[in-house]
């Protein structure tokens, strides 16, 4: 494996910010005196960063996982352009035997040779939705939950989140038996009132899907979903792309729930392609220069990156780096129960790091101790240099 030193670095640290060097040997974090014949690499005060997770990615550079679930692998090649390094490929409402068809993709690991973002497991989302909250999913492949129906949905079958209307019929069942099976369980594409989001809540539910979006927007009267995710403890994930909520409904939620946000993107077939014509499962979508939509209109995620979305979040709330941080590193890696060793930038850590310039533009990534990505800026900036020491 390779070995780096990353010097005159400002480094984001659990512990607070410091300016300084750090060590990457055998795929880890060390101090930059453990690092043997090291590639120096000289950040010029760039700010390093963990690397982003992204729990919600539904393809991109023209691929659909739930089409082609094979096609998690050259995509994940491609994501660390954008500062991710771990991320959950996410399978909408499809049939069962799509589901399966990821689970075995995962399951027999990555092609000889690849690097590129690690896949932690799949995103189930649907098909267990409120027809009045499908959003873009096919509406003839809604299914009412069951344990039954998620026996074989373990982590070790490669599940790792599973989104669902808490308020169907023998839904509660089935959230126990995730939970019990070591699965995340969200909230979304809901109808669920207050009280029925408390209830999930107290099952086991743990996470909201996209905020206000697929479900009913906030009434004083009865505050739904929106308002039980707003006034719990439950992390929620956000599209801060300024289409699928406003900014200003962003700085609200940031404002609500400072340390229990995390920013994904809900990214479709058309990341980091030009607007035309894509597939997201079942559907026909066209996406123009800012947004994803059905014929019809509907949303059908986004093509946002989540370096942009980190950028877009900045300038909604007006937080810093240092706040916004954690709703891409350490929330949805101690979600996922992994923050022991993934999402920060900590000596024995997994050396999932990226190079942020003072735009916050993406300059450098690493994905488990190897560069994945340099920008043309850098190359051109001569940063890296070989040393034997």
């Amino acid at each position: 494996m390779s070995s780096y030193i990353i010097k005159n670095a400002t480094i984001y640290t659990p512990d607070g910010v410091t300016f300084g060097a750090i060590g990457i040997q055998n795929g880890r974090i060390v101090p930059h005196t453990a690092a043997i014949n090291a590639t120096i690499i000289d950040a010029q005060g760039a700010h390093l960063v963990p690397g982003f997770i992204d729990l919600q990615l539904n393809g991109g550079f023209g691929h659909d996982f739930t089409t082609n679930p094979a096609t998690m692998w050259p995509v994940a090649q491609r994501l660390p352009r954008y500062g991710v390094t771990a991320f959950l490929p996410t399978i909408i409402t499809s049939p069962a035997e799509t589901v399966t068809e990821a689970q075995q993709v995962l399951l027999r690991d990555a092609p000889h040779g690849w690097s590129g973002a690690r896949p932690l497991g799949l995103h189930i989302e649907g098909p267990f939705f409120n027809p009045a909250k499908k959003g873009a999913h096919p509406a003839e492949l809604l299914r009412t939950p069951s344990p039954a129906a998620v026996a074989d949905w373990t982590p070790d079958n490669g599940i790792s989140l599973v989104t669902m209307a808490p308020e169907l019929p023998y839904a509660l069942e089935t959230i126990y038996t995730l939970c019990e099976q070591g699965v995340l369980v969200s909230a979304g594409h809901s109808m669920a009132t207050y009280d029925e989001a408390q209830q999930a809540f107290r099952a086991g539910v743990y996470y909201g899907t996209h905020l206000f979006n697929a479900m009913p927007a906030f009434n004083h009267r009865e505050p739904g979903l929106v308002g039980a995710l707003l006034d719990s403890d439950t992390v929620t994930g956000i599209i801060a792309d300024g289409i699928h909520v406003h900014p200003a409904a962003v700085k609200m939620a940031w404002q609500a729930k400072r340390g229990t946000l995390n920013l994904v993107t809900d990214a479709m077939a058309a990341l980091g392609c030009p607007p035309g014509r894509y597939q997201i499962g079942q559907q026909e979508v066209f996406v123009t220069e800012t947004d994803a939509r059905l014929a019809d209109g509907t949303l059908a995620g986004s093509i946002l990156s989540l370096d942009q979305a980190l950028r877009n979040f900045i300038q909604f709330t007006g937080c810093t780096l240092e706040e916004v941080l954690p709703t891409v590193t350490t929330i949805p890696a101690d979600l996922l129960g992994i923050g022991h060793e993934r999402g920060c930038v900590e000596f024995g850590y997994i050396a999932d790091l990226v190079l942020l310039d003072e735009d916050l533009q993406v300059q450098m990534t690493f994905a488990e101790g190897e560069l994945l990505y340099q920008s043309v800026l850098t190359e051109a900036w001569g940063m890296a240099e070989q040393l034997i020491i």
